[in-house]
């Protein structure tokens, strides 16, 4: 069984930073992308980050310049270094684990950007 649990998130001002972590846990074979996304209240769930399991990552435009995706292979570990934060980024961010035989979600972790 794999378990992915993010933490990292909270309360910031805006134009303020976080770094989201991801650890996942269990047997974990066959990955074809790990991922950030998020959900705002009474929003749709949206891409956030995404790296391929050849290195390779995509952003969000509304992210881009601002936002970085890494990971760790030797922790298992996904990252996401956020800056410049706005308002805007105000969610509820998952982890997301895209394996060969099924995609795995962590329980997310509160994002709050306000003054």
């Amino acid at each position: 069984q794999v378990q992915l649990v993010e933490s990292g998130g909270g309360l910031v001002q805006p134009g303020g930073s976080l770094r989201l972590s991801c650890a996942a846990s269990g047997t974990i074979f066959g990955i074809n992308a790990m991922a950030w996304y998020r959900q705002a209240t009474g929003k749709q769930r949206e891409l956030v980050a995404e790296i391929t399991r050849g290195g390779s990552t995509n952003y969000a435009d509304s992210v881009k310049g601002r936002f970085t995706i890494s990971r760790d292979n030797a922790k298992n570990t996904l990252y996401l270094q956020m800056n410049s934060l706005k308002p805007e980024d105000t969610a509820v961010y998952h982890c997301n684990l895209d394996l060969s035989y099924r995609t795995y979600w962590g329980q997310g972790t509160q994002v709050t950007v306000s003054s």
